[in-house]
């Protein structure tokens, strides 16, 4: 029997797609996100094509194509700014979407929520999963506004720093990459139309993707521990893109005290073991988070949200569905895990076999071919 009632923990990307295509197939979803506010991140996202395949599916991809950038390819260079190669990126979510879209964070959550709204769905903030109990062919669920509630299924969307994770009694976490990021939103020149990256430099790597027609955000990788050094945060921002020419240069000279920025050490998280527990289910990020060195986080994580939606409104055993789920999903996420670490070990670890350009083209035409 399909599940009619479902509990969404999460209001990120992979919580409010769940939420929505949930929705849009008949169930009666409640969706809970333990912020109080709910404006998203303001810095840079890139999403591939397939993210954007699963944004037309749930209709909301009009506006986001329209709030961002898109754009086919990628330009690779030394960090004094002579190219060393220009990359096509394969669709990946079909010829007729683009390959990839840079926008703002928090206009792609500004979308969804606005779906949100417009279906209905019941949304609580500043509300979070505080434990649950599997009871026959339900859920019981405490939440931390005091109530407890049954729910055909629990799905658990609450990111990399899941509490929802430990509950499910996965013991696995996530794991630090070695690396740091700063990011920041910036003005951009006309020719400034394709994501640039830029290597061999005093940091791990510097580019920049755009995201509308006169921004882009520009990112360093770099140490994982914001250093205490006395420096303001665009001071070090300065700093760390010292000696990079090309269009880092003038992006480094836009950097003003005014200028929203944002740094965090990268994490990962790929569990192995099963995902769920009775009904109650993990996704996305929660139970798989790559270093962002392919971009294909929202992706992977809307596709788990869409593709549960669907196994959740079949009839049969709930058990055989997540499982199956599971099954189907594991193998396509670990390839982009599996890659995004190993860009991350040439960058840690330069070595003269390192083919960066050729690891994402082969990885997203991979996903290309069996999505």
């Amino acid at each position: 029997m399909s599940a009619a009632t479902v509990l969404v923990v999460g209001g990120g990307i992979t919580g409010c797609v769940s939420a929505i295509a949930l929705a849009q197939r008949g169930v009666e979803v409640t969706l809970v996100e333990k912020a109080s506010d709910w404006h998203g991140v303001g810095h840079g996202i890139t999403v591939q094509g397939n993210a954007l395949k699963m944004f037309r599916e749930i209709g909301v991809l009009d506006p986001i194509l329209a709030k961002g950038h898109g754009f086919d390819r990628v330009r690779m260079r030394e960090y004094t700014g002579e190219d060393i190669a220009t990359i096509t990126v394969a669709r990946t979510g079909g010829p007729d979407l683009p390959a990839t879209l840079g926008a703002l964070r928090s206009d792609i959550q500004g979308v969804l929520v606005d779906k949100i709204k417009e279906l209905g769905i019941e949304l609580r903030l500043g509300t979070e999963l505080v434990s649950f109990a599997n009871i026959d062919s339900h859920v019981e669920a405490e939440l931390s506004d005091g109530t407890v509630e049954n729910y055909d299924v629990v799905i658990a969307a609450d990111g990399i720093k899941s509490r929802a994770r430990t509950l499910l009694g996965i013991t696995e976490d996530k794991q630090p990459s070695g690396m740091g990021i700063w990011r920041a939103v910036l003005p951009r020149t006309p020719d400034m139309d394709i994501s640039g990256l830029y290597y061999h430099g005093p940091q791990y790597k510097v580019g920049f993707t755009p995201i509308s027609a006169d921004l882009c955000y520009g990112y360093v990788l770099c140490d994982p521990v914001r250093p205490d050094n006395g420096l303001t945060d665009a001071q070090e921002m300065r700093r760390l893109m010292e000696g990079y020419g090309g269009h880092i240069e003038f992006l480094r000279s836009q950097i003003t005290e005014d200028t929203y920025l944002n740094f965090q050490e990268i994490e990962w998280l790929f569990v192995e073991g099963p995902w769920h527990q009775g009904r109650v289910i993990a996704i996305g990020d929660a139970v798989h988070a790559c270093p962002p060195l392919i971009a294909q986080g929202a992706a992977q994580c809307s596709e788990d949200a869409i593709l549960l939606a669907d196994y959740l409104t079949r009839d049969g055993d709930m058990e055989r569905l997540l499982t199956e789920f599971e099954a189907r999903r594991k193998p396509r996420v670990r390839l982009v895990v599996d890659a995004s670490l190993q860009l991350v070990d040439w960058e840690l670890h330069p070595a003269p076999d390192a083919d960066p350009g050729g690891v994402m083209q082969r990885s997203l035409s991979s996903l290309a071919e069996a999505a």
